[in-house]
């Protein structure tokens, strides 16, 4: 990582996991990472330890100040008193303990950029609904809805109807990029942008502001929703202009309110946006990721919400009602998953992924996670508001995918193909213009 996290460590240091949490509740902490399975556990002890030298040193480096204060006024007594002597021997001392100061402050300094850099490998704790595992097979099935579609001996992959109707052209994108940069083409272009139009107008019927955000982020932004320095290896950096491409729009967008302080009045605050995404998806092969199924470009639309922090699990069951109303209308067969702690994001307290079943594949497709983070990336971002009573608390931040589109068109490809073309859901016809591909 650049300079930005280096040079504002000490500041940052306060904007993560709270620091008293690990003072007043370390059995909780070590649970909660436990159960994320976070291997490092004797981090905990090591943030403690560097914590207590570092009050020991404030408190030493506050006595000091205060001696210097008191001896500042002295002097000047002593001067007016025509006590010179006695005033040059206390000017002296406090030279003195000025330079120690100095080096008490380089200490603190050292010690804040030690633990800042402990900390911020630390992942967010599991709400406590989270069930225990460690892979995806532990996830826990909430719900499931409509019967698997019978395809009988019509089970074409999407990679085969796309090149039979010319949607997509997965060769064509190699060569113009290189692997996992897909090029839509007539039909397929204009389903695409169907589906956004779609998804982007079901979000603002429910209430959520349209934001088109910038595909780059600068290192702040990219800190504060914890994709930095948890994702580093997944992001595209562009060293020249230190800025990175955007993994998902939650980055840019959350990022809206960075260093603001709302009212109560003013919550919830719900926010989409469409953009295109890029993953690099290191160490990525097989036929598990074959066509659509992972790519490093895609598009998306995602919803964000800040809310109170007492209302925020109600609404992480909304947004999962509101992305399932998609996937119904889209008449496609889904089930709701609640994952494990092994299985969560680095920020996650909670997360619900929906998976809509390819007919094709005979297997379960990833189309959305909708994730509740709590307090991890406003603390970090310091996105507050003041309560009934003056105060001011973190509000707590949530996202969703409405809808991711790669694997949701492969499978409205697959799971809607007939012997005459592909069926295009009632719901799409008039974004798409036509009931068929054909």
């Amino acid at each position: 990582m650049t300079g930005f996290l280096v040079k504002f460590a000490a500041q940052l240091s306060k904007f993560m996991l709270p620091i008293q949490l690990f003072r007043q509740n370390k059995e909780l902490v070590l649970e909660g990472l436990k159960k994320k399975h976070f291997k490092e556990l004797n981090l905990v002890d090591d943030i403690i330890a560097i914590d207590e030298k570092r009050r020991q040193i404030q408190v030493e480096n506050d006595t000091l100040l205060a001696s210097i204060n008191s001896a500042s006024k002295s002097i000047g007594q002593l001067m007016g008193q025509g006590k010179k002597e006695e005033a040059e021997a206390m000017k002296a001392e406090v030279a003195k303990h000025k330079e120690q100061t100095k080096e008490l402050a380089d200490k603190l300094a050292e010690l804040e950029k030690e633990q800042f850099d402990m900390i911020v490998k630390l992942p967010n704790l599991p709400h406590s609904s989270v069930p225990e595992g460690r892979v995806a097979e532990d996830n826990e099935v909430v719900r499931q809805w409509d019967n698997m579609p019978d395809l009988s001996a019509q089970k074409v992959p999407h990679w085969e109807l796309t090149e039979k109707y010319n949607l997509i052209n997965f060769e064509l994108g190699v060569k113009i990029t290189g692997s996992g940069f897909p090029v839509y083409i007539g039909q397929g272009a204009k389903l695409q942008r169907a589906l956004i139009a779609y998804f982007l107008d079901h979000n603002i019927n429910a209430g959520y502001t349209e934001y088109y955000p910038p595909y780059m982020v600068n290192e702040t932004s990219a800190f504060g929703t914890g994709s930095l320095p948890d994702k580093e290896g997944q992001m595209y950096y562009m060293p020249a202009d230190d800025l990175y491409m955007i993994p998902t729009s939650e980055v840019p967008v959350t990022n809206v309110y960075r260093d603001t302080i709302l009212t109560e009045a003013e919550l919830p605050v719900k926010m989409t946006a469409y953009s295109p995404c890029f993953r690099r998806e290191a160490g990525s092969y097989g036929k598990d990721v074959r066509g659509l199924n992972r790519v490093h470009q895609f598009d998306k639309v995602e919803i964000v919400q800040l809310v109170h922090p007492d209302k925020s699990y109600d609404v992480q069951e909304e947004m999962v009602a509101h992305v399932e109303k998609l996937l119904k209308d889209l008449g496609l067969q889904y089930r709701v998953l609640r994952l494990c702690g092994g299985d969560m994001s680095f920020a996650s307290a909670r997360t619900y992924d929906l998976e809509v079943y390819s007919a094709a594949q005979e297997r379960w497709l990833e189309v959305s996670s909708v994730s509740n983070f709590e307090t991890f990336q406003t603390n970090r971002m310091k996105i507050r508001y003041k309560d009934g009573n003056g105060k001011t608390q973190l509000v707590h931040s949530l996202n969703g995918s409405s809808l991711a589109l790669p694997r949701i068109m492969a499978c409205i490809i697959e799971n809607h193909q007939t012997p005459d073309g592909i069926k295009i859901p009632e719901a799409l016809q008039p974004y798409f213009g036509a009931a068929m591909i054909n």
